[in-house]
């Protein structure tokens, strides 16, 4: 079987992970204490992706939970689902990273990362054939950002050929938890650029507007928001964890999505999305869900995919569905919003199909997008962090730490590239450039015959 290792760390990506292991667990019908209590064999066929199974024939999530002070870790211990987990993966330290990158990735996170690399390594024993490791963490706090980081570059260095993918929680324009969190991005999303082969970006504000909006909730709290997640995540993980018409691992998810190596931060998005209240006036059908996942509305990142071009976008089909009718579908979206996709990748959506719907619905559609529009979210943190940057503001918590101030200007030029790359490659027309390349080319092949001749 092809397993993934599951990490969570800091508050939000605990909060987040715990949420994702409860969803799966009830769509493999895994009940609290880790028992079997479904009732379709399809559900067992490839659990092995995401658990390991313990004597007595109890079910445990192959999931690694981490954090820098130890009270979010025993609210999962007490919770309901609390049982499910191994305790050996319970990783705590006892200070707490304070809101501070650097606490979070030089003093407390360095002295924790090694019990932590030590619980991934007996995971990865396990496992018959590891295909790679997600992350569940966010860039504004101090243990997600800081000790997310160090664990990223230490498992890239420990297991270079394998997938790493995190889904993280990025600041949003409206919704701020602390102040720093300017810095604690920009810092992170270097590291994420160099060491995370695919993240998937999610913010608090649009998942807000998603349950305002679409949802028609009054109060949403992060149970809500933490919901619309673990769907996604549940989404794209589907067609490892059960059969389908056509499937799709992590591997191919990647060398679809990502055209170049350092353009890999996606938008995500999930349908069907309906307010309790008119569910009944609603009826679910491929193109229905199609209209859903593609609409602006429904992305989980707070940018507009209209200000910028789709590079590549993958779609995750779960139910009973007509596969030329979700083939016709995806055509025809490509070929009405033509301008929003960059015409040098012909075809650019790739389309997966499984059999089995989420709990309680008969079909549902996942949505990964990678576009040029992201660097709005990149162009916004990178503005606040250069106001506070001009002034050094906060500077001593960092410096103190043990950093360098220079790690701050390399953070910053890295976001700098990374936008304009964006830039670049949503301005990028198709013909220009290749007949300039066959020009070229010619003239090489004329030189290199000349040099034959002679």
């Amino acid at each position: 079987m092809r397993e993934i290792i599951h990490v969570q760390a800091g508050q939000c990506g605990n909060q987040i992970g715990q949420r994702f292991w409860e969803t799966i667990s009830q769509e493999h019908g895994i009940d609290t204490t880790g028992a079997y209590a479904g009732d379709n064999d399809l559900q067992l066929e490839r659990i092995n992706v995401y658990y390991n199974e313990g004597s007595s024939g109890k079910y445990v999530p192959r999931s690694v939970l981490v954090d820098l002070e130890p009270a979010v870790l025993d609210s999962i211990r007490g919770s309901e689902y609390g049982r499910l987990f191994r305790p050996d993966n319970f990783v705590a330290g006892q200070s707490g990273a304070g809101n501070s990158w650097a606490r979070g990735y030089y003093t407390e996170g360095a002295e924790l990362v090694e019990s932590v690399l030590d619980v991934i390594r007996k995971e990865a024993e396990h496992a018959d054939c590891l295909q790679g490791f997600q992350m569940s963490h966010s860039l504004g706090g101090g243990t997600g950002s800081g000790l997310g980081s160090l664990l990223l570059s230490k498992v890239r260095e420990e297991y270079p050929d394998r997938m790493l993918c995190s889904y993280s929680v990025v600041p949003s324009p409206k919704v701020s938890d602390t102040v720093v969190e300017p810095y604690n991005a920009v810092l992170t999303v270097h590291q994420l650029v160099e060491n995370c082969d695919a993240t998937f970006c999610i913010d608090n504000e649009a998942l807000y507007d998603i349950c305002f909006r679409t949802l028609k909730l009054t109060n949403p709290d992060y149970g809500d928001l933490n919901q619309l997640v673990s769907a996604v995540m549940s989404g794209v993980s589907t067609s490892l964890r059960f059969p389908g018409q056509l499937n799709a691992d992590l591997r191919k998810l990647f060398v679809n999505m990502v055209p170049f190596p350092r353009l890999h931060f996606f938008m995500v998005g999930f349908a069907p999305l309906t307010a309790l209240t008119s569910q009944q006036y609603r009826s679910l059908s491929v193109p229905e869900l199609t209209a859903q996942m593609f609409d602006a509305k429904n992305m989980m990142a707070a940018s507009d995919p209209r200000h910028g071009r789709y590079l590549t976008v993958a779609t995750i089909f779960r139910g009973r569905l007509s596969s030329k009718e979700v083939e016709n579908q995806m055509l025809a979206v490509q070929q009405k919003n033509s301008a929003f996709f960059v015409e040098w990748i012909p075809s650019s959506v790739k389309t997966s199909l499984c059999d089995i719907p989420p709990v309680g619905l008969k079909m549902s559609g996942t949505f990964i997008g990678n576009s040029t529009a992201i660097q709005d979210l990149f162009k916004r943190v990178n503005d606040q962090f250069t106001v506070m940057f001009r002034r050094k503001a906060f500077m001593h918590w960092y410096t103190g730490e043990g950093m360098d101030e220079m790690e701050f200007t390399e953070s910053e030029s890295n976001m700098n590239d990374l936008v304009s790359e964006y830039q670049q490659y949503q301005d990028a027309a198709a013909d220009i450039e290749y007949d300039d390349l066959e020009e070229d080319e010619i003239a090489l092949e004329d030189d290199d015959q000349a040099s034959f001749d002679e």
